[in-house]
């Protein structure tokens, strides 16, 4: 069994994210980045298909030069082998990266041999495009379902579980085929001290790519409004008992 991630590297969940003064770009001076939580249930995935059945995990990431940071990381956790397109920095519309991804999956399949599965993560963190591995599928002529929770390897096939608001929609398709993992599938693994010395000895394989832009142009970032919330003391101990009787009786509770 020969599975493909793809990976992107995001600002980290949860981190203030500020933008440039002119608005074309993220400021990264004091930001932290990591692997698009979709992807990084995707990584721990594809390790725990290998371990289970055998085979190889491969890693492919598109993206500046900093991105081998989450190719190591990715490593780390066990994956054997990493792939690496760079860009110049700048982000790219969702077709030029299908495109770069596509130019890439077919270079590592011309000199290593097929993947049996390819897998994305549900969406990026940053731009939340749901394009990329639709894209890439489309491009492959292979099946492709997003959004799973679920994986469950037989011979010459796959059934893969995708939560709905009324149930769980249960798919077989035949490999190899492409998914699109989402965060809860599995809990990522942490690296080991002998991963992170591992993962320092993995080849990268560089990749180069021609492909062009999609047409997209980005005009300006805009940062949402904040929502400020306002903390109310009422006061404390029994002294306080009267206003809170008073904020209940406001909101309808008594």
């Amino acid at each position: 069994m020969r599975v493909l991630v793809c990976i992107k590297r995001v600002p980290a969940p949860g981190a203030r994210i500020n933008v440039t003064s002119d608005g074309q770009a993220v400021d990264t001076a004091h930001l932290g980045f990591a692997i698009s939580p979709h992807e990084e249930c995707a990584v721990e995935e594809a390790v725990q298909i290998v371990e289970r059945i055998g085979g190889t995990a491969t890693v492919l990431t598109v993206g500046p030069a900093d991105a081998e940071e989450q190719l190591r990381y990715a490593a780390s956790l066990g994956v054997e082998e990493a792939a690496f397109v760079v860009t110049d920095g700048a982000d790219w519309d969702p077709q030029r990266t299908a495109s770069a991804v596509l130019e890439a999956v077919r270079a590592l399949e011309a000199r290593h041999g097929s993947f049996d599965l390819i897998l994305f993560g549900n969406e990026s963190a940053d731009s939340g495009g749901y394009q990329v591995g639709i894209r890439v599928a489309h491009a492959l002529d292979r099946p492709m379902v997003n959004g799973i929770k679920g994986i469950e390897i037989a011979g010459e096939s796959a059934t893969v579980r995708r939560p709905t608001d009324t149930g769980t929609e249960i798919y077989q398709v035949p490999l190899p085929a492409v998914l699109g993992v989402k965060e809860g599938i599995n809990l990522p693994r942490y690296p080991t001290l002998k991963g992170r010395l591992n993962s320092k000895k993995v080849q990268i394989e560089t990749i180069e790519s021609s492909a062009a832009s999609g047409g997209q142009r980005m005009i300006r970032l805009l940062r949402p409004a904040e929502q400020v919330s306002e903390t109310v003391i009422l006061g404390s101990g029994a002294a306080a008992a009267p206003a809170v009787v008073d904020l209940l009786e406001e909101i309808g509770v008594v």
